[in-house]
Order: C-alpha cells, then structure tokens, then sequence
C-alpha cells in the first residue's frame, strides 16, 4: 500500500466586514454646520450693519453690555461655525461630535444675533427671564411624556392634557375667584385625560398613537362646545380668571444675571424647574425609578420578579397628567386672562418632540423646551425691533426642529424597547 502523505489544512475563517459609508451621521451633520456657516459668513455678514451690537447683561437697555461690530461679529463666528463643520466632516471625533454639533449651532445663533442686533441692543436677561417663562408649558407636558413612555405608554395626548387643563383653570380659578383653585382644578383636569388614555391603552390595548390623537381631537371638541355655551355668554362669571403673579425673592433676586431670571418669577417656574431634579433623581436612584425603567424596556422580565407592569404604567401615566394639567394652567393663569379655543396652538406636539429630542431624560427635556422657548422669544423680539426677517419664519423653527426630532436626525436616539408596546401578561 502506498503512502498516504496527510496534508494538514488550516481553515482560517475570516469576517468579511463591509467598507464604512463616507456620508455617516458625523459627516451629513458636519455637511449641515458647514453650510449653515457658510451662509452666515458669506450671506449674513455682507448684509450685515457695521454698526456695534450691544448685547446688555440687564432687562433693559442700560448697565454693562457685550459689544461687538455686527458685520464683523457675524462673519467672525459664521467662519467659526464653518470651521466646526469641517472639523466633523474630516476629523475622527466621533465620541465628541454631540458636544461639536452643539458649539456650530451655538456659534451659528450668535452670528445671527451679530446680524440682527447690529445697531441695537439684545437685553440677555429679559430674553432668558422669557425664554424660561414660554418654555414653561413645555417642559412640564415633556416631563410628563418622560414619565409616560419611560414606562411603555406613548403619550401623544399631551395637547388634549394642555387645553383641558387651561379650560379647568379658567373656568375653576374664576368660580372659586382663587388663582390656586385654578392650578389645582387644571392638574385634575390633565389626570382625567391621563384617565382615559391608561384605559383605553393598557386595559383595552387600543394603540396609543391613536387613542392620543383622538382625545387631542375630544379635549378640542368638549372644551370647545363649552366655551360658545358656558364661557362666551358670560364671561364676567366663567371666564375672568385671577392671574398668577411673579414672587421676587429678596436678595436672591439681585444677583447678576441669573438672580431676575430664576428668583423674580411665579411658582409655576420654580415647580417644573424643581420637578425636573426630583424626577431625575427619583428614575436614577429610587426604587420606583428602577421599576420605571425595567417595565420600559423589558416587561415580561420585570413582571417575573413581581413588579406590577399595568400598575406601574397606570400610575406613571396620571402622574403625567397632574404634570402637564399644571403646564395647562399657563395658558389661561399666565400668558393671557381669558381661556380661547385651541389656545394651546399645537405646543403639546411640541412637548412631545422635547422627549425625542432630550432622549427621554429629564434634564434633556429641559434643554430642548429652553431652546423652543429661546426661539419663540426671540421672534417676538426681532418683530419688535423691526428685523428683516419675518417673524413668521422664526415661528417656524420649533416646528421644523420637532419634524427634525421625529425623522431621528439629531443624534443617535433610542426610545425605551417597550415604548409604546401593549402588555398582555400571560
């Protein structure tokens, strides 16, 4: 028999991985600060007075002040903008690129206020003072989407909960002639919309993008038909409601800058500001914060180990309606004196896009309420001062921000794994 030579062959199994796309999200944001910095640098800044830009560190016009020549201002930090897109577009930074996205967006607004202020003056307490106050709605009807959805239940009911608490507190506040009647009656109000979205999802597993939408629709509708029958007739008895006054802290209030603007306001401010720390904390490091998370992201897991999945939605959920019925109250208790129908225009969709935009956390749902609130602010002040711009356009931004939200273009987001998911136990 002849030999048999063996030959040893070793297999090397190796992983084919594709080639890595040029235009990843680092680079098409990078692309976006680019272009915007070259439209400031190139655009704005020709168009541009060269006249100084007083940016007062005051409510007014008077005291120390930030100046800078606007024409040169507005291509000093459009070309700085530019050079932040670039730097994405070529360099590795991607476990910095958020912080870079925010410094080209930060770096485009200031060339535009360059632009705009040329000539005149921004005061940048009063600006922040209101940007803070119109951010109030806000940031209570996205806390209450945090609480909602880090449980599993998409809350697009926030409207529903808005204009349903600003009829209660109208109509309430002026019967019992109490402004806190009025707050009160408006949380109450947001709970029984809350009601009825947890039944409608949890118990009866309607989906609850539908069900969000349709109370939207029956809070405009009820509140609406009560409005031409109850309020409209008599106003003097139904629709006179007290207003809530600013409460200035004695000495806390003198403090530059950041005294006017978080020590000299009403309660409501220093409530949802407050509100953002404790339900921080309260997700982080308490037990119910724990549960919160798990029934958000694994709910079978967490009903093995004894947590009560449809009870703890079920509380989150009108959690979130005494939050956002208190963000109801604004409209009729702060920002007017009378309840209108739909005075709400659209802002609970708005606190909506917040919870995308500030990863459901608290604190980033703060972040993205200011910056609606800062551009809704802004807006009313360069129609004062007679801007080239149309305001409309400004008007514009939160809503083109929360279409940018909802298409998942700003940053890598990741709902929780339940969100939105119905429970059935088995």
């Amino acid at each position: 028999m002849s030999g048999v030579t063996t030959a040893t062959v070793e297999e090397r199994s190796e992983v084919v991985t594709a080639p890595e796309p040029f235009w990843i999200r680092q680079r098409r944001l990078g692309a976006g600060i680019a272009v915007i910095g070259l439209i400031a640098a190139v655009v704005f800044g020709p168009l541009a007075e060269s006249k100084t830009a007083r940016f007062t560190l005051s409510e007014d016009a008077t005291g120390s002040a930030l100046k800078i020549n606007g024409q040169l201002g507005t291509i000093i930090f459009g070309v700085i903008t530019l050079a932040i897109g670039v730097l994405m577009l070529t360099a590795r930074v991607r476990k910095r690129y958020n912080a870079l996205l925010v410094a080209g967006i930060v770096t485009f607004v200031i060339a535009f206020l360059c632009w705009q202020v040329a000539g005149k003056f921004l005061p940048l307490v009063a600006t922040a003072r209101f940007s803070l106050e119109l951010a109030l709605p806000l940031i209570l009807g996205a806390l209450a989407g945090v609480l909602g959805e880090r449980s599993g239940v998409v809350n697009v009911g926030i409207e529903a909960q808005f204009l349903t608490g600003a009829f209660c507190a109208a109509l309430f506040g002026t019967l019992a002639t109490s402004v806190w009647a009025g707050v009160i009656s408006a949380m109450l109000g947001g709970v029984l919309i809350a009601a009825m979205l947890a039944v409608l999802a949890i118990r009866f597993l309607v989906d609850q993008v539908v069900v969000g939408v349709v109370l939207n629709l029956f809070a405009a509708g009820i509140t609406g038909f009560l409005y031409d029958r109850l309020m409209q007739p008599d106003a003097a008895k139904y629709n006179q409601p007290p207003h809530l006054s600013e409460i200035k802290v004695p000495g806390l209030s003198s403090i530059p800058l950041i005294g006017p603007v978080l020590f000299h306001t009403n309660v409501l401010v220093w409530f949802a500001l407050i509100l953002v720390f404790v339900i921080h904390f309260a997700l982080k490091r308490t037990r119910w914060g724990l549960r919160t998370r798990a029934v958000g992201e694994h709910p079978i897991a967490a009903d093995t180990v004894g947590v009560r999945v449809r009870g703890l939605r079920y509380t989150n959920v009108l959690l979130g309606g005494l939050v956002a019925g208190a963000g109801g109250s604004y409209f009729t208790l702060i920002s007017s004196d009378a309840f209108n129908q739909n005075m709400t225009g659209g802002l609970g969709y708005i606190a909506l896009a917040a919870v995308i935009f500030g990863r459901w956390t608290p604190f980033g749902a703060l972040g993205a309420a200011l910056f609606f609130g800062f551009t809704q602010e802004l807006a009313n002040y360069l129609s004062v001062v007679g801007s080239p711009v149309p305001n409309q356009f400004l008007n514009m931004l939160p809503y083109i921000a929360t279409i940018i939200a909802v298409a998942g273009l700003v940053g890598r987001v990741r709902a929780p794994a339940a969100d939105g998911v119905p429970y059935v136990k088995s």
